[in-house]
Order: C-alpha cells, then sequence, then structure tokens
C-alpha cells in the first residue's frame, strides 16, 4: 500500500509538473542580470505543492483556514513565490515554517505580510538574528531582517516537537540533531504521509556542514538515522531541499553515506594525511552511483570539519 502510495506522489511529481509564470496583468519579475524569475511548481497532493526556483524548495500547504508556507527562497523571491501561492489558491497565507537560518530558505520571509506567523526551531531564531554566512560562503555578509527592522522574525519557535493545528490540516515539526545547522527543523504533514525536511537532506550530494551555524560532521549522519527511524512509519515522501521527493529508503542510505564520508576522514587523520591530502585522495564509494560529484572547496570545508571534530 506503501508503495503504491509513493509511487502515485512520483508519478504526480512527473505528470503535473508545471512552470507557473506571472499572473495575468502583472509584470514577470527579473533576478540579478535580468533572468526571469520563474517559479516551478510540482503538485504532490490536492493541498500539498513543491514550488522550486531562487533557492531552497518550498511546500505550500493549503488547510481549512489558510495557507503554510515552508522556506520562502533568496533575497527577493519572496513576492514571486506569494504570486505563485495565488495561482494555486486564494487563501491567504497565515503561515510560514523555516526549515534552518540559510538565507536561500528565509529571505523571502520580508517579503510577506506582518499578519503571517514564523516559526521555526529554537536555535534557528537565534541563528536568524546574527544571518551568519555559511562556511565557506563567498557572498557578502547581509543580514536581512535587520535591514527590514526585524520583520519576517520568527516570533514563534520549538525545541524537540511542536503539533500545529488539528485533523487532516495538522503539521507536526521534530529536530533530531545537529546536521547542516545546529537547528534542522523536519516538518511533517501527518494526513499527507509527506515531510520537509529542508537542507539536512538537501539531495543525494555531499552535505554542507555549516559550522559557522552549528553543523556538525560527526553528529549528521546519527542525527539523519532518528529522522528515518522515527518517519519509517508516518511519511512516503520526503521533500528535500534542493533536489526531488525521496524516499525513506533513501534517507537511509543518506545517513549512511554520511556516515562512511566521516570514517573516511577519521582513518584519513589517523593515518597522518593532511586535510588537503583527505580531501584530494578522497571519492564517491562506488555504492552510491548517481550522487553528485562534490564542489572542490565543499569536499575540502567538510574535511576540514571532520578532522577538527574528530580527536
Amino acid at each position: 500500500m506503501r508503495r503504491a502510495l509513493l509511487l502515485g506522489v512520483l508519478v504526480g511529481v512527473g505528470a503535473l509538473s508545471m512552470t507557473v509564470r506571472a499572473l495575468p496583468g502583472l509584470p514577470q519579475q527579473t533576478a540579478a542580470g535580468g533572468q526571469p524569475m520563474v517559479v516551478e511548481v510540482d503538485k504532490l497532493k490536492d493541498n500539498l505543492y513543491m514550488m522550486r526556483g531562487g533557492g531552497g524548495n518550498s511546500a505550500v500547504f493549503i488547510t481549512a483556514t489558510g495557507v503554510t508556507v515552508v522556506d520562502t527562497k533568496n533575497p527577493g523571491w519572496g513576492q514571486p513565490l506569494l504570486e505563485k501561492i495565488r495561482s494555486v489558491t486564494d487563501k491567504p497565507v497565515t503561515m510560514i515554517i523555516n526549515t534552518h537560518t540559510h538565507g536561500d530558505h528565509v529571505s523571502g520571509n520580508v517579503d510577506f505580510p506582518a499578519t503571517v506567523e514564523v516559526v521555526t526551531h529554537a536555535n534557528t531564531a537565534a541563528n536568524m538574528k546574527e544571518m551568519r554566512p555559511a562556511i565557506g560562503s563567498t557572498n557578502p555578509p547581509r543580514n536581512i531582517f535587520k535591514e527590514h527592522n526585524g520583520h519576517g522574525m520568527p516570533k514563534r519557535t520549538f525545541t524537540d516537537r511542536l503539533m500545529l493545528g488539528s485533523g487532516n490540516d495538522r503539521i507536526e515539526l521534530r529536530y533530531f540533531g545537529r546536521g547542516h545547522t545546529n537547528g534542522d527543523a523536519w516538518v511533517l504533514f501527518p494526513a499527507l504521509r509527506m515531510a520537509h525536511a529542508g537542507d539536512i537532506f538537501s539531495g543525494k550530494n555531499i552535505p554542507l556542514l555549516d559550522s559557522n551555524n552549528g553543523g556538525s560532521a560527526t553528529e549528521i549522519g546519527n542525527t539523519l538515522d532518528k529522522a528515518a527511524d522515527a518517519l519509517a512509519s508516518q511519511v512516503d515522501g520526503i521533500i528535500s531541499g534542493h533536489s526531488t521527493v525521496m524516499t525513506v529508503a533513501d534517507l537511509r542510505e543518506y545517513a549512511q553515506f554520511n556516515r562512511d564520508f566521516l570514517a573516511d576522514a577519521q582513518a584519513a587523520k589517523k593515518a597522518g594525511r593532511t586535510v588537503d591530502e583527505a580531501a584530494k585522495a578522497w571519492k564517491i564509494p562506488a555504492k552510491y552511483a548517481g550522487y553528485a560529484a562534490p564542489a572542490e572547496a565543499r569536499l575540502r570545508f567538510n574535511m576540514q570539519i571532520a578532522f577538527d571534530e574528530t580527536k
């Protein structure tokens, strides 16, 4: 039954995927460089959409009384996202949930009305006050919330678990530990058997271990395993941070991938290799065929973090 449900989700993504552009009568917005700001929309369920482009994947959950948005993309993309939401429902956005602190997931908050409630993990709320750049970022530091006098900052937080709404509209927020950052929230839609993972599960790739915001090479594998154990009986599909809909089996594999990377880094350190030597020698293991080749800089940063956390 669950396999059939998941197949339906994945087929729906392929069959119902569509590019939703500017609404009639509205000028199409452009990003830096003059490129059109296009949000692509995948209908996952009758009341759940994944909206891609302009940063991390956003989830749009339509309830009886309003819309909950998970993650709001890069600076300047909040308004295009709002327009695309209006193309699938006329209900107002009432809540934003941010999975973590990075600018490509939270910056659009400032374009939403002040009446919208913003909810995050407590550590993410603290990180958003500072908006420290992600480890390895070459972008100039920017605190978009200070620029907007605190508009878009979370007013409600949780530490372990938080229930929002009831019945078919219920949302469950969970925290399983450090990984990508120290505030990675998992957003569950129990009635739909779906979840949103944010960037602790961004896709089948080398993760960004952002130690500037509490990320951890030694903990991410175990954190992902805890999430897989908790979600196994509850969800059929997981919206990833930057890829597509994944399964719990994919999540378990990703947990092992991260543990294998840590083991390789620790073995290299024990053998007396430098971080640079270990990073240059590391290759994606054959059993993880299909995983994206890592950028050299990210691989080296992750190796450095693994070395630093290994005593």
